[in-house]
């Protein structure tokens, strides 16, 4: 692993043998201040990991949910300099939670990739998991960032080769972020023994954590990716929650899937993993 804080805290979770939540959430959705107030309370609320939307207008893998999640942030004027801002500001009370911004490469390439990189940097960004950034353009971003300290996080699919899984893996640092079903977020439902064979087959070939994400919204489902995965990845749900019921609720599913979590049964998950 490439950054400190990512690797303490997934050292932490496997202390105590626990899967980790990730909490996505849109930068700027649905205007600054109730996003910032969002991003300020989630590791109060039990999310281990955040994962930091940087909104753009053609979100291609994102389902409807997150797609109108990014118009509404850039309605409101959220920009990449606000994204990395919101950062700073989780910085000056947090210090411990990692950060992963994720997004697509258009914003990054017009802001210039080595001014974002510093810039992302500077601000406490811990890792960027680019979506249509495939590993084989590593070389975009990827040296640079190393250097940095910010990991590139990668990710697989249901669909990822065992002849394509080698380059994905190579250029992967901090954590797999494994896509439970094709398709695009918030839209269906994976099925647990078909994921928990995926990741078997991944984990023969990596020592790196891995996460598993899209088609998450409920606790209980929360749950059982935490019997068979190191962390589970929940944004739809939350997007969803924040827009029709506010911060205090959205908060309130963190917890909720936060102790859904952590109420995995540590013999279950050791047992699998061994």
């Amino acid at each position: 692993m490439n950054n400190p804080r990512l690797a303490k805290r997934f050292e932490q979770l496997r202390s105590e043998q626990r899967a980790a939540l990730l909490t996505y959430m849109c930068g700027g959705d649905p205007n600054y201040a109730d996003s910032l107030q969002l991003l300020l309370g989630l590791p109060a609320a039990g999310a281990d990991i955040i994962e930091l939307g940087m909104p753009f207008s053609d979100p291609m893998a994102d389902g409807p949910t997150i797609q109108a999640a990014t118009q509404r942030a850039l309605k409101n004027g959220q920009t990449l300099h606000k994204t990395l801002e919101m950062v700073c500001r989780l910085r000056q009370h947090d210090m411990e939670t990692p950060v992963v911004l994720m997004g697509y490469y258009n914003p990054i390439h017009r802001f210039g990739p080595a001014t974002f990189l510093g810039a992302a940097a500077s601000a406490g960004v811990d890792a960027l998991l680019i979506v249509d950034l495939p590993a084989e353009h590593d070389n975009e971003l990827g040296p640079v960032a190393r250097e940095l300290g910010i990991d590139m996080i990668r990710m697989t699919t249901p669909t990822t080769d065992a002849k394509r899984l080698p380059n994905v893996l190579n250029a992967a640092s901090g954590f797999i972020y494994h896509v439970a079903l094709n398709g695009v977020t918030g839209v269906g439902q994976a099925e647990t023994e078909q994921v928990a064979r995926n990741l078997d087959a991944i984990r023969s070939q990596t020592d790196l954590p891995l996460c598993v994400g899209f088609g998450v919204r409920r606790p209980e489902q929360a749950a059982a990716f935490a019997q068979i995965a190191d962390g589970v990845v929940v944004g739809s749900a939350l997007v969803e929650c924040l827009l029709e019921q506010g911060v205090e609720a959205a908060l309130a599913l963190t917890r909720e899937l936060a102790e859904a979590v952590r109420g995995v049964d540590p013999s279950f998950k050791k047992a699998h993993a061994g």
